[in-house]
């Protein structure tokens, strides 16, 4: 995983001088952010919160001065806070299960400098790996390995030079797909808001 980010970062740094924040080119964009995971069912379920993090790389591509395709590749935390049941008991634990989170997304960008943004579009999720607490288990194997969903959010671009900028962005994440392979029960789907700092090139 290490070697994965190390070679992200680097494709970044080797693109930068090849990009510009004008319309008709392309905008590379690192972050890190603060994720707040949990899962969605019908049924009753006392699903709480896991904390966790993110780190992604995008590429967003203009096609005028307000609007661009946005793409991004992300190392996603999610999971929930829950119980695991036994014949004889049940425990509480935290679900974490870590994903590669692919979204393609519509970004409108807007204001008068064009500065704050608007995405929103579908992504998919591949599974990377999946524990629970309780007994440091390992239980990818109950869990289905790809995940979709929507996308949205809203941020704000600070210039921080004539080629870069700051940004602070709040996501959401809505999962459409079951999580849980084959399951007989009521299906659970991801849930996850994060708040994300960054740099644009």
């Amino acid at each position: 995983m290490t070697k994965f980010f190390t070679l992200l970062l680097a494709s970044a740094i080797l693109s930068l001088t090849a990009v510009s924040q004008t319309k008709n080119t392309n905008q590379i964009g690192v972050n890190a952010g603060l994720n707040f995971a949990t899962v969605t069912t019908s049924a009753y379920t006392n699903s709480d919160y896991r904390t966790g993090f993110n780190l992604g790389i995008s590429l967003d591509h203009f096609f005028s001065e307000s609007w661009s395709i946005k793409g991004k590749l992300a190392y996603d935390q999610k999971g929930w806070k829950g119980y695991l049941a036994t014949p004889t008991d049940q425990f509480n634990t935290t679900y974490n299960l870590d994903y590669l989170t692919i979204p393609i997304m519509a970004n409108w960008h807007f204001g008068r400098t064009k500065n704050w943004y608007l995405n929103f579009g579908p992504y998919v999720g591949i599974l990377l790996n999946a524990k629970e607490t309780s007994n440091g288990s390992d239980v990818k194997n109950i869990f289905n390995t790809t995940d979709a969903g929507l996308d949205v959010g809203i941020g704000i671009k600070f210039p921080v030079s004539e080629k870069a900028k700051f940004f602070i962005e709040i996501n959401g994440q809505g999962g459409i797909a079951d999580i849980v392979k084959d399951n007989t029960y009521s299906a659970l789907r991801n849930s996850v808001s994060n708040l994300n700092i960054g740099l644009n090139f």
